[in-house]
């Protein structure tokens, strides 16, 4: 779909590349009419039951331990104002701007499903401030990933109302005043509307949609660097022969086999020598490790397929059915445990490509000049970003303790068992950029080492990746600073232009 198109909202379409379209190009969105019919329906039932006087949990009721207090009618805006306002108590550093619109973006899409019971003008408004650039500043840290995002969705919720803070051309502004600069009016909330905006899982399942996107580039590129340093070292392909991977069939292992082998067809500087019958696990494992990180990918990237399609706030409404059922969608747990497995899995894509640097510097492991630099000793080379690498990899492992194991009870413990999805989605976060740092110095550790080795003729998929990186880096002659080399091979990698490049001439698979 061209990012210039309208994406409209029906709260069952959306996918991961849409979410990438709207939160990262500023994709213009718009609510469906079918879907404009089933939120109108849902806001009839709601306002029938306020009507009645009927006792809903949410609607006529406080919140959370709350719920046994019933609101009178003419308390009822009253209350979801206080909801927002006091919820709002999330602190930390703001997220950017490309999670912000996914959080809104996910916000509206759930409302649109038609059982959230808001009025349309609710969702219209997240719509337009998306399309006009309305930005709510939104503090990383405060949810607990059951009940959803409370705190986190609160700020969004501010901003709807006139209050709060956002971004706007730049500017940090009140909520009422960047609503105003946006040609927007604030709304009063009534009845089920504040609780329909900041219950639900939008905050971790926008983090975790863009981290599955970050992971499909990145999981592209470990074959491509992993390939080039394989190449380098002189290294054996019998490994990804197709026979081994069918008599161990998983997925992943069979699919990042058949990459490498296109990576490196009609390269000639995998000499077999009669000695060598075997390489080492960072490379002979490659689809094994990779493999794995993929099938852990390909589990998470249908999780949040589900998620993002998904009415996760409560109670829930059936207009159909004349219904309002309480129950606990917003809990986070599904999210939380795919994304720590992918965090997992991430981590270690550094962790064996940090092995493969090692290799590629050590003059005892690879016959190549030491550090691969001329006039070792006079010149340190690669020694230093070796040290980052090993950094990266060990803060990883710091990161990679689940956080979906804890839980810590909250609101008088009626609200006894929590996710920590937010928690693990922040980490995963964390983990990606480490990764594609890890990955940026092995393709340059890898450039350097096939100017050094012995052969002429690239691989295909391997010698476009080179020609990518040396078209940003020079070969490193003597000692110079490393860190714009590792920042430009690093933004080639998470930009998706190594990848682009290379698959120009070999066409990749997660």
């Amino acid at each position: 779909m061209d990012k210039n198109q309208v994406l409209v909202l029906d709260g069952d379409s959306l996918t991961i590349g849409c979410v990438v379209r709207v939160s990262r190009h500023r994709q213009p969105v718009t609510l469906a009419a079918a879907a404009l019919e089933r939120v109108q329906r849902a806001r009839d039932l709601v306002e029938r039951m306020v009507e009645q006087s009927r006792v809903v949990y949410g609607i006529t009721t406080g919140f959370g331990n709350f719920s046994h207090v019933v609101i009178s009618r003419d308390q009822a805006v009253e209350l979801q104002r206080n909801l927002v306002t006091s919820h709002a108590a999330a602190v930390g550093q703001p997220f950017g701007e490309d999670v912000v619109r996914a959080v809104m973006l996910l916000r509206a899409n759930a409302l649109a499903k038609g059982h959230s019971g808001v009025r349309p003008v609710v969702i219209q408004t997240l719509c337009e401030m998306l399309n006009r650039g309305v930005h709510p500043v939104i503090p990383a840290q405060g949810s607990l990933g059951a009940s959803g995002d409370l705190a986190p969705l609160s700020h969004l919720a501010l901003v709807l109302m006139g209050r709060g803070e956002a971004l706007f051309n730049g500017c940090m502004l009140t909520g009422e005043e960047a609503l105003a600069q946006a040609g927007l009016q604030p709304l009063e909330l009534k009845e089920k509307e504040g609780l329909a905006l900041i219950n639900g899982t939008q905050v971790m399942a926008a983090i975790g949609a863009l981290a599955v996107e970050d992971c499909r580039n990145l999981l592209k590129v470990a074959d491509i660097v992993g390939a080039m340093s394989l190449e380098a070292l002189g290294g054996l392909t019998d490994a990804f022969d197709p026979a081994i991977s069918r008599v161990r069939p998983h997925p992943g292992q069979a699919c990042t086999a058949q990459n490498l082998s296109l990576l490196v067809d009609g390269s000639d500087y995998l000499r077999r020598e009669p000695s060598r019958v075997q390489d080492a696990y960072s490379l002979r494992c490659m689809p094994q490790v990779h493999g794995a990180a993929k099938d852990a990918f390909n589990y998470t990237s249908r999780v949040m397929g589900i998620e993002i399609n998904a009415a996760t706030d409560n109670p829930l409404v059936f207009a159909e059915e004349e219904r309002v059922l309480s129950g606990g969608n917003f809990h986070g747990q599904p999210l939380a445990l795919a994304m720590d497995f992918l965090c997992m899995a991430m981590a270690e894509i550094a962790s064996i490509s940090e092995r493969r640097i090692e290799r590629l510097i050590n003059p005892a492991l690879n016959g190549l000049p030491a550090f691969l630099v001329k006039e070792g000793g006079l010149n340190s080379g690669f020694m230093i970003a070796q040290y980052t690498a090993a950094s990266l990899v060990s803060e990883n492992k710091v990161l990679s303790h689940p956080a979906c194991v804890d839980s810590i009870p909250s609101s008088a413990n009626q609200e006894d068992h929590v996710s920590m999805g937010a928690t693990s989605a922040r980490k995963l976060r964390q983990v990606i950029g480490n990764v594609a740092n890890v990955l940026a110095i092995e393709l340059l550790a890898a450039a350097q080492a096939l100017e050094f080795a012995p052969g002429s003729a690239k691989g295909r998929g391997t010698g476009a990746a080179y020609q990518a990186i040396r078209a940003l880096v020079p070969h490193l002659d003597q000692d110079r600073e490393l860190y714009p080399d590792i920042r430009q091979a690093a933004s080639l990698i998470i930009s998706g232009k190594l990848v682009q490049w290379v698959e120009e001439k070999v066409g990749l698979a997660v």
